[in-house]
């Protein structure tokens, strides 16, 4: 039985985080979408693995759609027997003002339960790094790469705060990993701060 759901707003991400996890050990599978949870093959090859990645295309379909495709598809990980969760997001933070990322994390949150997320959109083997709540591609910073230009979601900040904070009702708190390294309980005062 699976142990860890993960829900990915494009195939691309699906992969990515899924050769990472089977580099790691785990069995994994990706699905395409949640059909694979009902079909009797599909649903068997789910239950004999350690993670399943379930990839959507809602990296830029309207919000209540994003939203909506993965609620179904947490609860589908939930169902399969999944106990623990990531939402795999673009390591760009590809987004608008109004989401996705926020959004879907926040319907997440609420269907877990849950009050808070940790929200790091680093994938150092891509170039992709965080330094001080600065999104760099390549040591550059985002809005400052071509990613200013994408089509869709031109991303002309680099602060995740500033882009985040728009598409929450959740407060968003830097944390640098000064604060991480001294350990859990000075990563919990920094989150309960007021």
């Amino acid at each position: 039985m699976p142990t860890l759901g993960a829900i990915a707003d494009d195939f691309t991400g699906a992969t990515d985080l899924a050769t990472m996890l089977v580099a790691r050990g785990h069995r994994t599978v990706v699905t395409v979408g949640t059909d694979a949870f009902s079909d009797s093959a599909g649903s068997r090859t789910v239950r004999d693995a350690d993670a399943v990645v379930v990839a959507l295309k809602s990296r830029t379909a309207p919000v209540d759609e994003a939203v909506g495709t993965s609620l179904t598809a947490l609860r589908a990980l939930r169902e399969a027997g999944c106990a623990r969760y990531y939402f795999k997001y673009c390591s760009t933070f590809d987004s608008t003002p109004r989401g996705n990322i926020g959004p879907v994390a926040d319907a997440l949150l609420a269907e877990l339960g849950e009050r808070r997320t940790v929200v790091v959109p680093s994938f150092p083997a891509t170039g992709r790094t965080v330094d001080q709540g600065l999104l760099r591609v390549h040591g550059e910073l985002l809005a400052e790469s071509p990613m200013r230009h994408h089509p869709l979601t031109p991303m002309r900040d680099s602060h995740l705060g500033r882009l985040l904070t728009p598409q929450t009702g959740h407060p968003v708190r830097l944390v640098g990993l000064d604060t991480v390294r001294k350990g859990t309980d000075a990563l919990r005062s920094a989150l309960d701060a007021p």
